[in-house]
């Protein structure tokens, strides 16, 4: 019996070498159908990212077989797509990076959303820096602190949760399509995760909590949402993530064998 993908639980360093990185993500997903095994060789001769170094391409396909491949179901759906808009894109790159690390889920799934939700909307790095040393990480060094209160930071940023590249930042609620909306919903269906499907870092980091998330989830096709006697009921239209995707935006994946 073959065991659930879980969210990472061990907090790494990973995020030092690797921030977001959407655009290389997206070059990941449209070769990986085709070569799921490739080496980092082999990647670095076909122009996978570009003209990026070897040891370069070896930093990336290190951390997105840790945010994708760890998920198979999602990095199938992802590499046959059709007309993913990069606000989906980005959104959807930001929660694979929370599913591989935790303190990038603690960061922007509990700390920024907390802050919103306290009327303090603005961040300086001084700030990220006292807060991931509040992480219980002694070995690091204060350099090694700044570096990861900087990575966080543009990782955020690139994802649409914060705005201005220099202090003070404002914290936003970026927009997320409802195709994207439907992706997460299905996968942390299939995802072995901490805290409840609809209550959870992943949906908070976006806004999506309380009516705002009921109202978002009535209004998806692919989902049945019902509240009844503090009760929630979440009915799925389809099987699982690959039976929406196929049905839906990645129609090609029918035709094709999921490594």
């Amino acid at each position: 019996m073959r065991m659930r993908p879980a969210e990472a639980r061990d907090v790494h360093t990973r995020l030092l070498k690797c921030a977001l990185q959407v655009e290389d993500s997206r070059a990941y997903w449209s070769r990986w159908m085709a070569a799921p095994d490739a080496s980092a060789d082999t990647a670095f001769s076909e122009f996978w990212f570009g003209s990026k170094s070897l040891s370069r391409v070896k930093v990336l396909l290190t951390n997105f077989r840790a945010r994708f491949d760890a998920f198979p179901a999602a990095l199938a759906v992802l590499s046959q797509w059709e007309g993913l808009p990069p606000d989906a894109r980005a959104v959807i790159c930001h929660w694979h990076l929370q599913l591989a690390d935790p303190l990038y889920r603690r960061f922007t799934g509990i700390f920024l959303p907390r802050r919103i939700d306290d009327g303090r909307p603005e961040l300086t790095h001084a700030r990220v820096v006292d807060w991931v040393s509040d992480q219980g990480e002694s070995r690091w060094t204060m350099a090694t602190r700044r570096q990861f209160a900087s990575k966080l930071l543009s990782s955020a940023r690139t994802a649409g949760l914060v705005r201005r590249v220099r202090d003070p930042r404002q914290l936003v609620v970026p927009h997320v399509p409802d195709e994207a909306v439907t992706y997460l919903v299905y996968l942390l269906r299939e995802v072995e995760v901490e805290q409840p499907v609809l209550d959870n870092p992943y949906l908070r980091s976006v806004g999506l909590t309380g009516s705002l998330l009921a109202d978002r989830l009535r209004s998806l096709e692919s989902v049945a949402y019902a509240h009844q006697a503090g009760v929630v009921h979440l009915t799925y239209r389809f099987d699982s993530l690959l039976d929406w995707a196929q049905a839906t935006v990645a129609p090609g994946l029918a035709d094709r064998s999921v490594p």
